[in-house]
């Protein structure tokens, strides 16, 4: 079964085929830069440009920077407020044509991590942290999704802990590996309290450089960086469409 997987970023909105029996692309990814300002219509533009782009006339998944309940953004997060209250698949499926399942971004990459990369057999408590424009995080148990959760928005200093050690904010105040991953470390901390894990995965785009910020990581539970990296939220899109059909 192939089905079309896009990811929905805060800078970039990536989208390809996914074989959802092994986890692979079967075309090249196309990317497209996340408009300015970021709201339904715009976004709703672009995610029918991805899908015109490869011709697609099957269902659709989409990994969605927001918590939702009953299909609805909670917020805008870090895309536009105007996201707040917004059925998220009504709105693609009027956009594309097409049957779109949408489900939170780092929820979606934990699933790829979960079924086809380093979390595939853990049992247990599984943390999947994404770094990037924010702090996503997909947790599972036992190998099951716990959807909706909002990790990056645990408090530090009065602040969502996403604006204080997101890859952005590294990016932003051109902070070393080594003050980054001193930030982190206060992060991963918070959730082993909160949550006491049996296992950290770390995603997103900074998983690529997790050597470097590794040793600074002082916490109990495992932690390992993620298989899938950029791909993940592609892939585990895909398979949340298959999902949400059984």
């Amino acid at each position: 079964m192939i089905t079309l997987g896009i990811d929905i970023g805060g800078t970039g909105i990536k989208g390809a085929p996914v074989d959802l029996a092994t986890g692979e692309l079967t075309q090249e990814r196309f990317r497209i830069e996340t408009p300015r300002p970021a709201t339904p219509e715009k976004i709703a533009e672009k995610i029918h440009e991805i899908a015109q782009h490869f011709n697609w006339t099957g269902s659709v998944g989409c990994g969605f920077p927001t918590p939702f309940y009953h299909g609805k953004c909670l917020s805008g997060g870090n895309l536009h407020p105007d996201w707040t209250n917004v059925h998220v698949e009504k709105l693609f499926e009027k956009a594309t044509g097409l049957d779109v399942h949408v489900i939170n971004d780092a929820d979606a990459a934990g699933l790829a991590e979960m079924n086809f990369g380093v979390g595939v057999g853990k049992k247990g408590l599984v943390a999947v942290i994404t770094l990037g424009t924010g702090i996503g995080s997909g947790l599972f148990f036992n190998g099951e999704l716990i959807p909706n959760t909002e990790l990056g928005h645990l408090v530090y200093k009065n602040k969502p802990f996403e604006k204080y050690a997101a890859d952005s904010i590294r990016k932003k105040k051109s902070l070393s590996y080594k003050k980054w991953g001193n930030r982190l470390n206060k992060y991963f901390q918070r959730v082993e309290l909160i949550l006491s894990p049996d296992l950290i995965i770390v995603g997103g785009g900074a998983s690529k450089y997790f050597d470097k910020y590794q040793r600074k990581i002082k916490i109990n539970a495992p932690i390992i960086p993620a298989e899938n990296k950029n791909e993940a939220g592609i892939i585990g899109a895909a398979l949340a469409s298959k999902l949400a059909k059984n």
